[in-house]
């Protein structure tokens, strides 16, 4: 069953529960919409949570309730609108928040499942690999909700729900003057903790506090490694240092990032592979010394070492030969003067591509037959360097693959005449968008014989295969150096899941082409 709103208490939930209005009653309608089914448990703030439906849409809902006075419905009621702004796969979607005198209460997406907390709870801590793609997607989430200049300010087991369906959602935003966005990437650290070893690292003081982390003299939680064996060093040393505040807290996309890479590494166990950590990039303003992993120190003291010799046969090489190098080869200007992009080994440095400027009627929609073609007029919108205009599609039922209706749809775009291409890059609004990229010699027309045409005479870049994106930035780079190209399709065969959970459809933001 799934548990909505289990998180940390903020500083307006001190007070404890709050409910003091008639008792809301199975089958009972609010907003003359929302009718209650199931009351579901009441959370760690006191607010009734109940599984209802919307009888508009015919679809479940969860209705969180709560007294209206006091600072805590307001806050509840804020964090609700404003989260409702950021869609995401891996957030809750937000339906609508109502204060009505006698009740404030928020409708959100019904998430068929359970929390990190019960399930943890229910089968002991999780294998490494299942507790790194939750934080990933929590992650991911994070990133979207920082971009906006948000803090959740709830990342906790309770508000981390895992659907039936394996997808993972971060639910119940409610941050308040005390939280930032450093205790949110802190928080994800406790989740990987908590998945590892069934014990929370940060500190809780209610009836509903999770289970507190084994800790030594000084208050530290003990590494999963010690209180588990299993969890491989590196996972060890990244939970620990996003723990650490002597560390300093990475932005979310560099998470996402970071565990995108682990996470692809434990699908064959290959952790000790996936190199040192890359976003730490300097310290907090703590004076105490950072914790630094074996790894790195290793790493680093052997870079020293191989610096110090390269440099003492380096001064040797020069000091043996600078008299005869002097005379037989005159100095190269490098730099300066008309051979400045000339290098001294006498090979032309290579041009560094750049971005193409394309304009609307560089650009158009391919519908694969038998495709209703109703999109055409949203192509201008991949490329008006304006990410919050985008191309949609329509939203399709029963499979990824466009419903098995067609084998997909995609953006052509002809540069006016060929070029040497570099990369190609997709800004979507969900991650999980298969595509590849095709090319051609012309446009047999905008129809659908052209499309069907399109499909079945060009040829796929690469190695033929659809890629899956891991996050909402896809780019591409197998064009063939010495092959120009002018007619470019950017093709989507398979749709992340509806942010409603009903059906499969995604948002291209932007395109962009760099070449030479």
């Amino acid at each position: 069953m799934t548990q909505v709103g289990e998180g940390h208490e903020t500083a307006a939930d001190e007070a404890g529960p709050v409910l003091t209005f008639g008792a809301p009653t199975a089958g009972e309608i609010l907003a003359e919409r929302y009718q209650l089914e199931q009351h579901v448990n009441n959370d760690s703030a006191g607010r009734q949570v109940w599984r209802g439906i919307d009888v508009v849409l015919r679809r479940p809902v969860a209705v969180v309730l709560r007294h209206p006075g006091g600072a805590s419905a307001t806050e509840m009621l804020q964090a609700a609108v404003a989260a409702s702004r950021v869609i995401h796969p891996n957030l809750v979607g937000v339906y609508d928040a109502i204060d009505e005198q006698e009740r404030a209460y928020v409708v959100r997406e019904w998430v068929e499942g359970e929390s990190l907390r019960d399930l943890v709870g229910a089968e002991g801590p999780l294998d490494p690999a299942r507790a790194i793609a939750i934080a990933h997607s929590v992650a991911d989430a994070l990133t979207s909700v920082h971009a906006t200049g948000m803090i959740h300010g709830n990342v906790h087991p309770g508000t981390t729900l895992i659907g039936d369906d394996g997808r993972v959602v971060l639910a119940d935003a409610r941050a308040d003057s005390a939280d930032s966005v450093e205790l949110d990437i802190r928080a994800v650290g406790g989740l990987l903790y908590f998945a590892l070893t069934g014990h929370w690292p940060h500190n809780e003081i209610s009836s509903s506090a999770l289970p507190d982390a084994n800790r030594d003299s000084s208050g530290n939680p003990a590494a999963p490694r010690q209180i588990r064996a299993g969890v491989p060093a590196y996972l060890d040393d990244l939970t620990m240092d996003l723990l650490d505040r002597r560390v300093a807290a990475p932005a979310a996309d560099a998470l996402t990032a970071e565990l995108g890479r682990l996470d692809a590494a434990a699908e064959d166990e290959e952790y000790e592979d996936v190199g040192p950590l890359r976003f730490v990039q300097g310290t907090s303003s703590s004076s105490e010394p950072i914790k630094s992993t074996p790894k790195i120190m290793l790493g680093v003291g052997a870079l020293v070492i191989i610096a110090i010799v390269g440099l003492i046969f380096g001064i040797r090489a020069i000091t043996s030969s600078s008299s005869t190098d002097t005379e037989a080869n005159p100095p190269v200007s490098a730099g300066v003067g008309p051979d400045a992009e000339t290098p001294a080994g006498g090979e032309t440095a290579a041009p560094e591509p750049k971005k193409i400027a394309l304009t609307a009627d560089q650009v158009r929609i391919v519908d694969a037959p038998p495709g209703s073609r109703t999109d055409s007029g949203e192509a201008e919108y991949v490329v008006d360097g304006d990410q919050d205009t985008a191309w949609t599609t329509s939203s399709y039922k029963g499979s990824p693959k466009f419903g098995n209706l067609k084998e997909g749809m995609g953006v052509l775009i002809n540069l006016g005449s060929p070029r040497s291409l570099a990369e190609v890059r997709v800004a979507t609004s969900a991650p999980g968008v298969t595509m590849d990229v095709r090319y051609g010699t012309s446009d047999p027309g905008d129809s659908q014989s052209g499309d069907g045409k399109i499909l079945k005479d060009y040829k796929k870049l690469g190695d033929g295969d659809a890629e899956k994106s891991t996050g909402t930035n896809w780019a591409f780079s197998g064009f063939e150096p010495d092959q120009k190209y002018q007619y470019v399709l950017v093709f989507l065969t398979e749709l992340p899941p509806n942010e409603d959970g009903d059906g499969f459809k995604v948002s291209v933001n932007e395109i962009e082409l760099y070449g030479f």
